[in-house]
């Protein structure tokens, strides 16, 4: 807004002082013509000079320009005693007014030099006059007048960028709930992710080795060590483009004697983004492994084709098959590596299925990613990015524009209404003798204030003016302007008397700031046509009374007319540029919140396996752990446990530590263990770092559980108990046990819950409770 105002300034002065320069120059004698040039042609040139600052503006130190400005008034101001008469007056005091305006839009942002320029356009012209008349005292009017103007023009420039800077700021917290809302899913997306890739890996892997030996592990080692590189990548960065049916001629067929033989059907190649690729890869190496697993057969039919802009790909298998609506929600498979990974990426997947009739599970992509073009011209797939701005902050430049509406109709209504209530009150009131009738031009007076009052009241409520209410108030205005032009005399238009011809356009342009300039520049042409009508109605005036006439028309009319292209440069240029900036400005700083974000989650999910997962996927990816160890076996249905509770936490029920619990105990039933479980109580909320600490130590028994635990939650008002009874608890050949129970025990204490534990033989009870803070706010009633 300040770069328009600027150019909208030095434009404005460039323009009025070269063209009213010029007619005075015209209208000189030609004595004084040689002089007046000397002294004009320089304050052209220097309007030129600040012309071509506005494109070059390093070249030119802030002290040239502000000179540069003040030689304008200086020349313009010494030019009316050389030229004399009522037209150098004229041309003087419509130069030097214009100055002072433009000046306070030209140096906006420095309120001391454009005071210090208005106030040495006053004294010029002050000085000026002196030297035209000399033994007469000034005139003051025309000081008082452009003291007027000065205060105006600084008043609306205050106004619109107070409203400009609370639409700025007003932008940046809608921006920032949008980034934070942003950032939200993308976390809990690309979270979503990585528990799907820790599903269809580590937990799988290590829940296949708890379940036991006598089968061929010489697959184990391999997987164990693509299970790690799986962990360590962070999730949602994929770019470019894949081969399809590349991918997926590289699905594995299942491990050991539980392959899979493939029958596969491609059609390709079949390249799409990266992100929809590995989706649709992974959840058919899911898929695949769940024939191996629950099927009962040994083959299955993998097919793709293109569809329109986009692929489908369907495995089937002629197997015992399943009801898809009796499958738990704890169950990840499914949900999460199939159906959730596509939904993730803009596809789809369904599971199509009935006992005894086999399963086909088809995925669909239609060629529509969600993700948006990356900055380096990489496509990021796997999470959703922000939008672009075009599309997203649509409403933002809305906003923005209609808060500089605002700003300058107020302005604009301000303007009128001094204007109207000083200076073209004081010209009705002194000169009530010329008009013809007077009555006349008093009636529209009112009338020209009645629709400032009229307009204003809906402005001042935050409401549009009705279409009916600005055409008849428009019409109310050229009326104005017809009565004032025909009932003075046509010899004193657009001078003294004439309180009208210089303020109507300023309520025209209260009424039509929303409109293109061009309805503007319709409504002054006519209300110059009228006055001009007037005074060619009465006889063709002098070369003096036409260069008169056109300066004044270009200090008012002219100057009218800027401000409404400025007002449409405002809100049809400057506030789009407004808002696409910060929408690439926003994109930017989400950008950066995303990457920061995702790179810190990993960082923290990894940190919390490293105790325990990646050891154990270590040792048996490089042969240092044995799966054939009991010890080993049970280490890894301990972590299998705790991955299946991590599962568990992002489900949305009515009582997540139940829900948690319950993950543990399928492990558990998985290894032929019989667990009961109970309940007492009501359920209440629980923080997800204490539910934490409360199932740890259940799942850590539960996974060294050979036969036989009791899981028992206690809920009372102020506390719950979560407890664990195994009848042959398998301590292990080592200090595997006990470091385990250690861990659980100081991740326990760390959440200030209370961990109880006594063994008796074969026997081990294990008790973790937690109470509720007095100044928690929690009600656990």
């Amino acid at each position: 807004m300040n770069l328009a105002l600027e150019r909208f300034g030095v434009w404005l002065r460039s323009i009025v002082v070269c063209l009213c320069g010029a007619l005075g120059i015209v209208s000189a004698a030609g004595a004084e013509m040689p002089l007046a040039l000397s002294l004009l042609v320089p304050a052209f040139l220097a309007c030129g000079v600040r012309l071509y600052s506005l494109c070059r503006p390093r070249l030119f130190p802030l002290a040239l320009l502000w000179t540069s400005d003040a030689a304008v008034v200086v020349l313009t101001g010494l030019s009316q005693p050389v030229l004399g008469g009522e037209a150098a007056n004229v041309m003087v005091e419509a130069m030097v007014g214009i100055s002072v305006v433009a000046f306070q839009y030209e140096w906006a942002t420095r309120l001391v030099a454009g005071a210090a320029l208005a106030t040495l356009g006053a004294a010029v012209s002050v000085l000026g006059d002196v030297l035209a008349s000399p033994g007469h005292s000034p005139d003051v009017v025309p000081l008082v007048r452009m003291l007027i103007q000065v205060v105006l023009s600084r008043a609306a420039y205050l106004i619109v960028r107070a409203l400009a800077r609370a639409a700025d700021q007003s932008a940046a917290v809608r921006a920032a709930a949008r980034r934070e809302a942003e950032v939200a899913a993308v976390r809990r997306a690309t979270e979503r992710e990585y528990l799907a890739t820790l599903h269809d890996t580590a937990s799988a892997t290590l829940l296949m080795v708890s379940q036991g030996d006598g089968r061929d592990w010489t697959w184990l080692p391999p997987r164990a060590r693509q299970d790690l590189e799986a962990m360590s990548a962070v999730p949602g960065f994929e770019t470019g483009s894949v081969d399809l049916a590349a991918l997926l001629g590289c699905v594995p067929e299942s491990e050991g004697q539980a392959r899979v033989q493939l029958k596969t059907y491609i059609d390709g190649p079949l390249t799409i983004p990266s992100g929809p690729g590995l989706a649709i890869f992974n959840g058919v190496r899911e898929a695949v492994t769940n024939v191996a697993r629950h099927a009962g057969v040994r083959e299955a039919e993998l097919r793709a084709w293109t569809e329109g802009d986009g692929v489908v790909v369907e495995l089937s298998d002629a197997g015992r098959g399943f009801d898809p609506e009796s499958v738990p929600s704890r169950r990840r498979g499914i949900a999460g590596s199939v159906i959730g990974r596509m939904h993730a990426v803009g596809g789809s997947a369904t599971v199509t299925s009935q006992p005894g009739t086999g399963t086909c599970v088809q995925w669909r992509w239609d060629g529509r990613a969600p993700a948006s073009q990356a900055g380096d011209g990489a496509q990021t797939t796997g999470v959703p990015h922000p939008p672009r701005a075009q599309v997203q902050h649509k409403s933002d430049i809305r906003f923005i524009r209609g808060r500089l509406l605002y700003g300058t109709q107020l302005a604009v209504l301000l303007i009128s209404l001094v204007w109207q209530f000083t200076i073209s009150l004081r010209r009705l009131v002194v000169h009530q003798d010329v008009y013809r009738p007077a009555w006349a031009q008093t009636a529209a007076f009112v009338c020209l204030a009645a629709v400032a009052v009229i307009g204003g009241a809906y402005l001042l409520r935050g409401r549009q003016i009705p279409p009916r209410v600005r055409g008849w108030s428009l019409g109310s205005v050229l009326a104005v302007s017809a009565v004032c032009a025909f009932t003075l005399p046509p010899e004193q238009s657009t001078g003294a008397p004439d309180w009208a011809f210089g303020v109507v356009g300023w309520h025209a342009l209260f009424l039509l700031a929303d409109l293109r300039v061009r309805v503007y520049a319709a409504f002054l042409g006519a209300h110059v046509g009228l006055n001009a009508t007037s005074v060619f109605l009465s006889g063709t005036p002098t070369a003096a009374g036409w260069a008169t006439m056109g300066i004044s028309t270009i200090a008012s009319c002219g100057f009218q007319l800027s401000v409404g292209v400025l007002m449409t440069r405002l809100l049809h240029g400057t506030a789009p540029a407004a808002g696409a900036e910060a929408a690439r400005e926003e994109e930017l700083r989400t950008r950066e919140r995303i990457h920061e974000d995702m790179q810190r989650d990993h960082k923290e999910r990894y940190r919390a396996l490293t105790a325990t997962t990646v050891p154990l996927l270590v040792g048996l990816g490089h042969g240092v752990l044995s799966p054939h160890d009991e010890e080993v076996r049970l280490r890894c249905g301990v972590e299998a446990a705790r991955m299946r509770r991590l599962f568990a936490e992002s489900d949305a029920v009515l009582d997540p530590l139940l829900n948690e619990l319950r993950a543990c105990v399928e492990v558990a039933e998985h290894h032929g263990v019989t667990v009961s479980l109970a309940v007492r109580g009501r359920p209440g909320e629980v923080p997800v770092e204490v539910r934490r600490k409360l199932v740890d130590p259940v799942a850590v028994t539960l996974g060294r559980t050979r036969s036989t635990a009791r899981v028992t939650v206690v809920w009372t008002p102020r506390a719950v108990r979560v407890s664990v009874v195994s009848e042959d608890y398998a301590d292990g050949h080592g200090t595997g046990g006990t470091e385990e129970a250690a861990q659980a025990h100081g991740r326990a204490t760390d959440a200030k819950v209370t961990l109880a534990r006594t063994a008796r033989g074969g026997s081990v009870w294990v008790e973790a409770g937690w109470r509720r803070p007095a100044t928690s706010g929690v009600d656990l009633a």
